[in-house]
């Protein structure tokens, strides 16, 4: 059996070397007649800081009993604990969804369902598996802010010069892919299509039909007939030359024009808009051999920490954000990230726009990744481990999914 341990000395333990300057000033007091301050920790840092300060100065303007600010945190979880420690806390953080099942049981996060109850909230508003995601022991604890997913970005004046068209199954995405290569004998010039993230083998494996894990969430299941036609038609995209492991390493090849296709995020679309004269599309993920289609989900909440001093003040400017869809549309022009709220998501400004309509399309039906304790250590630690193996040659597709299977099922006994 796995001991509980606290906050308090989850944070003394693990986190005694790190100092808590500045956590009264950045927990904030209440200014004497003036609005409640309300503060918000985030690890959102460089132009991202503008972009938050923006929103919560709409908020700040919508009404005059809080004034929300924005304050940086390296390593926020972390800090939280941190933070708890010493008794002084933020009253709201931007928050990873993933983490929450890691940090509730850790006393870290304050539930939301009364606030919820009070407020009539329709939880329905939002995409489901993100709302999940905020979720522990059937306790709410915060809302979904924003969400994305992998599509697929493609350089349409290269499909078109190459005669081929937008792929939609694996079929058809490895024949695109081997007309679209270019080599100078044994030089990739340009590749068909980029094959250097492993970690998307949980989307890879649901357009297959495939699972992560069991019914019962106990073990794993990736080591599959499924898990083996991933690996397998990877080594035929590979045996076919599209991609070389360590093509564009520290450069930018899509927009260079020496990659022709990749699975990207919403939020490569800034950088690719400022490139001159490219003409890029997005298209949904290729489904699988049977049609399957298979994302998945990531993104941020807002959580209230345990112990936060203005509550009901980081409630209200939760509730404004991510309840009004309008708020949530503002955010998405000043920051260009899709909202968890449907109803904005489905804003004319994303579902008209050719670039982000795919990634709406794709959010429908989306995953998220299973969050029960230790499986983000089977990812990091057995199963892109020994993907990276096989795409290096150093392991078959058997051995890959057996050794990842091995050591996550280890892992989650260890975990429970």
């Amino acid at each position: 059996m796995k001991k509980s341990t606290t906050a308090l000395g989850l944070a003394v333990a693990a986190l005694s070397v790190v100092a808590l300057t500045g956590c009264g000033s950045d927990g904030g007091g209440d200014s004497a007649g003036g609005p409640e301050p309300v503060v918000m920790w985030g690890s959102w840092s460089g132009e991202q800081v503008a972009q938050l300060e923006q929103q919560a100065e709409a908020f700040n303007a919508s009404q005059d009993r809080y004034e929300v600010s924005y304050v940086t945190q390296e390593l926020v979880e972390e800090k939280l604990l941190t933070a708890l420690a010493g008794g002084e806390v933020p009253d709201v953080v931007l928050w990873d969804r993933y983490q929450t099942s890691l940090y509730a049981p850790k006393g870290a996060l304050a539930p939301i369902d009364d606030f919820v109850a009070s407020d009539d909230v329709d939880l329905d508003a939002f995409y489901q598996p993100a709302l999940g995601e905020m979720r522990v022991d059937d306790k709410l604890y915060g809302l979904p802010l924003l969400v994305d997913n992998r599509s697929l970005i493609y350089n349409q004046t290269q499909l078109t010069e190459a005669g081929v068209a937008v792929p939609t199954n694996w079929d058809e995405l490895k024949t695109a892919a081997v007309a679209l290569t270019q080599r100078s004998g044994s030089t990739l010039d340009r590749a068909g299509f980029d094959l250097g993230d492993p970690g998307l083998f949980n989307m890879w494996l649901a357009q297959a039909g495939g699972k992560l894990l069991n019914a019962d969430e106990t073990k794993t299941a990736f080591n599959s007939a499924e898990g083996i036609e991933v690996l397998d038609f990877w080594k035929q995209l590979m045996d076919a030359g599209v991609f070389e492991q360590g093509f564009g390493d520290g450069a930018n090849p899509f927009a260079e024009g020496t990659l022709s296709m990749k699975l990207d995020g919403p939020w490569a679309l800034t950088s690719l808009d400022e490139v001159d004269g490219l003409d890029y599309g997005v298209a949904q993920p290729p489904t699988g051999p049977t049609g399957d289609t298979g994302a998945y989900m990531g993104g941020f909440g807002l959580v209230i920490p345990e112990g936060a001093k203005h509550s009901e003040g980081a409630w209200e400017f939760i509730k404004w954000w991510t309840t009004q869809p309008e708020n949530g549309v503002d955010f998405g022009r000043i920051s260009g990230w899709i909202l968890a709220n449907i109803e904005a998501a489905n804003d004319p400004f994303f579902t008209e726009d050719p670039h982000y309509a795919a990634f709406i399309e794709t959010l429908d039906y989306a995953q998220v990744r299973p969050s029960i304790e230790g499986f983000s250590d089977v990812e990091g630690k057995a199963l892109v481990p020994a993907l990276e193996q096989f795409m290096a040659g150093e392991l078959t597709a058997e051995q890959a999914l057996a050794q990842a299977q091995e050591q996550g099922d280890a892992i989650l006994e260890a975990a429970r």
